[in-house]
């Protein structure tokens, strides 16, 4: 059958108008496919990447290559590095290797240090052995150090054992303690006991206590116990209080059990209030009374 002009027309106006459809569902795809490229992801269709997009996807291979090149990983491919990116790789090698081998962190090539820097890392790897022996803290050969430095550490680890008796923890031989540290320990030691029986603590132990420190403590213990009793808490011991006490808070208890009668809030005995109270006490009728009862 022979086309007429007018077919011809219907059939261009048709591919023109489906063209923007069909860049709109290749667009989204196009896009994921470079990322994926550039990306180095295994999902990479370098087929469907036209020119510009291949040269953006090699920068972004190279500047990945060069990454893993300074970090020294499996990945690096020297060859692919230009003559300022091998040096640069090198001098970045070299540094990490330097200060690995100086903090005694990470993977350490003693092969790779000059000479001076040879030197700085047994100089740094001897302040940390002084360090960690000095504080008691990891792993302590001394084996490695000369007289001065022992003698240093020793006198650090006494005054560790030292402080660590006037504190009452870790490893305190009183055996090894001199006149002077034996009278400070023992000083630190009351102080302590005396600070624990201040605020009930159970390490207290009273037989330190002078007859002084066992009055002070008792005023202590007779404060907090009216204390507790004054609050209504569980703590409070009615046969430590004094009779002022005992008075002054029978007749706070009095005032409140009133008041709680007198508002109908709270817990009320009608049975300890006094003739003068419970007259006071409006009756309400038609409303059942609340007060009475015994919890």
């Amino acid at each position: 059958m022979t086309r007429t002009p007018v077919t011809h027309l219907m059939a261009y106006v048709a591919c023109v108008s489906l063209w923007p459809l069909s860049l709109l569902c290749a667009g989204p795809a196009s896009e994921a496919n470079l990322a994926a490229c550039k990306s180095g992801r295994s999902s990479c269709d370098r087929a469907q990447l036209t020119p510009t997009e291949l040269s953006e996807v090699a920068r972004a291979d190279h500047a990945r290559n060069v990454t893993a090149c300074r970090l020294e990983l499996d990945s690096c491919d020297s060859s692919g590095l230009s003559e300022a990116e091998t040096v640069a790789w090198a001098v970045a090698a070299h540094d990490r290797n330097v200060s690995n081998c100086t903090d005694g962190i990470g993977d350490c090539d003693p092969s790779r240090l000059t000479t001076a820097e040879a030197r700085d890392v047994a100089a740094s790897r001897r302040r940390r052995e002084i360090a960690r022996c000095t504080s008691g803290i990891g792993p302590c050969d001394t084996s490695q150090l000369d007289e001065s430095e022992r003698a240093e550490i020793a006198l650090a680890r006494r005054q560790r054992m030292v402080s660590d008796c006037q504190e009452g923890y870790g490893d305190c031989d009183r055996s090894k303690l001199s006149e002077k540290e034996e009278r400070n320990v023992t000083l630190e030691e009351r102080r302590r006991n005396l600070s624990q029986c201040r605020y009930g603590w159970d390490d207290c132990d009273r037989s330190l206590l002078s007859p002084r420190e066992a009055s002070e403590v008792d005023r202590a213990a007779r404060a907090r116990n009216l204390s507790e009793c004054e609050s209504g808490r569980a703590g409070c011991d009615h046969s430590l209080l004094s009779p002022s006490e005992a008075s002054a808070l029978a007749a706070k208890e009095d005032l409140r059990n009133y008041t709680a009668c007198r508002e109908g809030r709270g817990y009320c005995d009608p049975s300890r209030l006094t003739p003068a109270q419970a007259a006071a006490i409006p009756e309400e009728p038609g409303v059942a009374s609340s007060v009475g009862s015994q919890p």
